[in-house]
């Protein structure tokens, strides 16, 4: 049952950093368009290649909001953080355009 709840909660996280921030000169669409960054199984994003200091940024605060989520959604729902983010990272993964990077068991690929 509780599984449910995440899942849910999880896929309004999703499009936590979707947008631009006015701090930031890349948005998190761009960024993943352009195969900077990608989904980890984690629940967190991560640089696929080489980076930029506004793609560090992104990632940067992209993840600490994401974490944030986390960890609010672990406590009230009495579970463990890392459930959690292995949960997000299944439905962040299965959620990514075809085109845009996964982490996988052998590194980076195209969805």
């Amino acid at each position: 049952m509780w599984k449910g709840r995440i899942i849910s909660i999880i896929m309004f996280v999703g499009i936590i950093g979707a947008g631009t921030s006015s701090a930031l000169a890349i948005s998190l669409d761009e960024a993943k368009s352009k195969g900077l960054v990608g989904e980890k199984p984690n629940g967190y994003l991560g640089v696929v290649g080489g980076s930029s200091p506004d793609v560090q940024d992104l990632v940067s605060d992209v993840n600490k909001k994401r974490r944030q989520a986390y960890e609010d959604i672990a406590k009230r729902n009495r579970t463990q953080l890392d459930s959690v983010e292995a949960l997000a990272g299944q439905k962040a993964i299965q959620n990514t355009k075809p085109g845009n990077y996964v982490e996988g068991p052998g590194g980076w690929m195209k969805k």
